[in-house]
């Protein structure tokens, strides 16, 4: 018996051995047991004991992390700090932003994998580790397989260690004594620092010289020698050669609703969506002064304020057939026009053209009052 040991290693000669004699030395249960391969070996976890690796989580947890913080940077310059509208999009297009997140979800779960691997679950650099200086090492990097029973934080029994491992089928017995901590000396770290540095520069020196040298050769191509489109010159994409092409067909711009009523009989159907209050009837009055009356008149009886040079003649709109239009007919001439009336669609946003509907009823109602009107 003796507190100084840190394991004893026993060898086999396959995986499968041992596999095999993992469940025998754990049910004597004299310590730690722990494996070590020269490669992966499938089940060796489950066979030892072990808990799921953390790893995945921790990389899944970074990986959001990263995408959330690329989303958010991207956000804050595109929509807050610095908000230009480009190719008129909305200032938060969040699908552009997506090539950058993928990269900040590969950088932060990258980082993570590696770094928590080595540092947080192998806790590595550990220099000092007992198997690293024993004789089975040889052999565990080429083709055998280890077996060892660890001291469990107090004392070991190595005889008892010896006999479960011979039992079980190892081969070669080793007993590791605990090794004392040593930091590496200065100088190896010097060396180790010092020898990072020189290939950094070496390879930088040499790929700003290949930069040189080869500047046209895939992917060192430069930015003023790549195939661009030249004022007046036919572009050599497009068959027809226009640098500028039409819109697809059935293309719809941003903030633009289409308007497909072709007919007054099923503009008829529309329903005026604005409340008749006192602001909408003022922007129905400012539009129709601006816009209605210098042809209908100022008060829509078809006298416009024009000469008779103008040859064409307004429809007077106090007339009975007009009063008894629905105000989904009105929205449609104004949005297609009528005889010499043009379509005012691209003029008039929808609440103007609505607001204009309501402040003609207006007009009706003033040059047509009714008896109930006058109390």
């Amino acid at each position: 018996m003796t507190d100084r040991v840190f394991a004893v290693v026993g060898l086999f000669s396959s995986a499968q051995a041992l596999m095999d004699a993992i469940p025998k030395v754990r049910a004597r249960t004299l310590g730690t047991v722990e494996a070590y391969t020269p490669y992966p070996i499938h089940g060796i976890e489950d066979a030892l004991g072990l808990r799921r690796s953390p790893l995945g989580g921790m990389v899944m947890v970074a990986g959001v992390l990263g995408a959330a913080t690329a989303l958010f940077f991207q956000w804050w310059m595109s929509a807050v700090d610095y908000p230009i509208v480009v190719g008129g999009k909305a200032l938060f297009s969040w699908q552009a932003f997506v090539p950058i997140m993928f990269e900040l979800t590969v950088l932060f779960a990258t980082f993570t994998a590696g770094l928590g691997m080595l540092l947080l679950l192998n806790r590595l650099p550990f220099f000092s580790h007992p198997v690293l200086a024993s004789k089975a090492i040889a052999g565990i990097t080429r083709d055998k397989f280890a077996l060892a029973i660890e001291a469990d934080g107090g004392a070991l029994d190595v005889d008892a260690a010896s006999a479960a491992l011979r039992a079980a089928g190892a081969a070669d017995l080793e007993v590791l004594p605990v090794a004392v901590a040593q930091p590496p000396a200065l100088n190896e770290l010097s060396r180790s620092v010092m020898g990072i540095a020189i290939s950094c520069l070496v390879a930088g020196y040499v790929m700003y010289w290949l930069i040189k040298l080869f500047p046209v050769l895939p992917p060192m191509v430069h930015m003023q020698e790549q195939p661009r489109l030249d004022v007046y010159k036919a572009s050599e994409l497009f068959k027809d050669g226009h640098g500028m092409q039409l819109p697809v067909a059935g293309t719809v711009a941003r903030g633009y609703l289409p308007y497909l009523i072709e007919s007054p009989e099923q503009a008829a159907a529309l329903v005026n969506p604005l409340p008749r209050t006192s602001e909408v009837l003022q922007k129905g009055r400012t539009v129709w002064n601006n816009r209605c009356g210098v042809c209908h008149g100022a008060l829509g009886n078809g006298v416009p304020t024009l000469t008779a040079a103008y040859g064409a003649k307004p429809a007077n709109l106090q007339a009975q057939t007009f009063r008894e239009y629905p105000d989904g007919k009105i929205y449609h001439v104004i949005m297609v026009g009528k005889n010499a009336m043009p379509s005012y669609a691209a003029d008039l946003t929808d609440d103007e053209r609505w607001a204009v509907v309501h402040y003609l009823r207006v007009l009706q109602r003033a040059q047509n009052a009714k008896d109930e009107d006058l109390k």
